[in-house]
């Protein structure tokens, strides 16, 4: 546990230090939220209709803008091959990986949705519902998201790749998240969504890292 509290506070000072990724995916968050009442009229009812989808696109969007340097800064400098070579694991690696993106990217998109709600003109009665889905949702989108950056390992352009891997598997989240507003049941599926890929993606990813550095 402590050598896992150490690996994401270290990407913690990393990303402090190296720029404004999640300040980005913020505001990329809030112009999508922006942009759609534009695109399709700013019709009150017609937008709370929707919003609870938009809100999941625009989260799903916006994670996708930070998921290529999970992975990828590090094997560029060696770093991931020191890892190995000091007897890290990678499926510890890769799971301090996921829990950062986490924390990173998605923790403050959650916390920007209230006034993303607004813009929208989400029901705020039905706000916790919409975060809480975001909440259980969020940890297997970041569970996916680093399971194709580590496949995207030493790809040119591993962007394009990342965002067709994960595009087709974060489908039922979608579909949970949405489904959330009117089923409470699909809140149950969202946890269980992000506990199986807690479970398996470590794993699945940490082989792909081992494949990378070898």
């Amino acid at each position: 546990m402590r050598l896992l509290i150490l690996l994401i506070w270290r990407e913690v000072r990393l990303n402090i230090r190296g720029g404004w990724a999640s300040a980005i995916s913020i505001l990329f968050y809030l112009i999508v939220a922006t942009l759609v009442p534009l695109a399709i009229g700013p019709e009150p009812d017609q937008l709370a209709k929707i919003a609870a989808g938009i809100a999941w696109l625009g989260v799903l969007l916006a994670t996708l803008l930070t998921l290529e340097k999970l992975f990828q800064p590090d094997h560029e400098d060696g770093s991931l091959e020191q890892y190995l070579v000091h007897e890290i694991g990678p499926e510890l690696l890769a799971l301090s990986r996921i829990l950062f993106h986490w924390l990173s990217t998605a923790i403050p998109l959650i916390l920007v949705t209230p006034l993303v709600a607004l813009l929208l003109n989400f029901p705020m009665q039905r706000l916790g519902v919409l975060m809480a889905s975001l909440a259980l949702g969020t940890p297997g989108l970041s569970a996916v998201g680093a399971l194709a950056g580590s496949l995207a390992i030493g790809v040119k352009r591993a962007g394009l790749l990342i965002a067709l891997l994960v595009l087709p598997l974060s489908v039922p989240l979608l579909i949970f998240g949405v489904s959330a507003q009117t089923d409470p049941a699909a809140l149950k599926l969202l946890a269980a969504y992000s506990l199986g890929a807690l479970a398996v993606v470590p794993f699945a990813a940490g082989a792909a890292v081992r494949l990378a550095c070898d």
